[in-house]
């Protein structure tokens, strides 16, 4: 089963090269039981993600940040290395008041200030990639999350070839 994980990750990098080198690909050398990482994937098989349905939301966004926001919860003080609470990245996006153009956040954590100015822009009768996303971040892990959360939304963005400090 991890085997097979391994090469859904490698088959998702195909389609989105932008996640070379950003998704874990070595499922098979951990140790965890097959029967629940099957029982996962059975899980999220069954889940029912009609775009017409959800046309208007970002569903696969929403749950992504839904885990993120509860890992940030539970990481406590070291949270703030990757996660800005949603009120604050909210009222900065407000104030900022992005419409269009280019827009760069040198210690961008797992993205949250894209996500929240893409709505902002299509909020305001803008349209999705309006926007140019530029985005820096130091740590490597904190790097791929925010490569994730862009990718899962159809955003386009670039966060350099690798983690760097700014």
């Amino acid at each position: 089963m991890a085997h097979k994980l391994d090469a859904a990750m490698a088959a998702i990098e195909v389609e989105n090269p932008k996640l070379r080198g950003v998704l874990y690909r070595d499922f098979g050398r951990l140790s965890i039981d097959a029967g629940k990482i099957g029982d996962l994937l059975g899980i999220v098989g069954q889940m029912h993600f009609d775009p017409k349905e959800h046309a208007s939301r970002d569903v696969f966004g929403e749950v992504y940040e839904y885990f993120l926001g509860n890992f940030a919860l539970e990481e406590g003080q070291k949270a703030g290395q990757f996660y800005t609470p949603r009120p604050v990245v909210q009222t900065l996006v407000e104030v900022l008041a992005p419409f269009e153009g280019r827009i760069y956040d040198p210690c961008c954590g797992s993205g949250g200030m894209f996500v929240y100015s893409e709505r902002f822009i299509e909020a305001h009768g803008g349209k999705k990639g309006q926007a140019v996303l530029y985005g820096q971040e130091m740590t490597a892990t904190t790097r791929k999350l925010a490569c994730m959360n862009l990718a899962i939304r159809g955003l386009d963005y670039d966060m350099g070839r690798e983690y760097a400090d700014t």
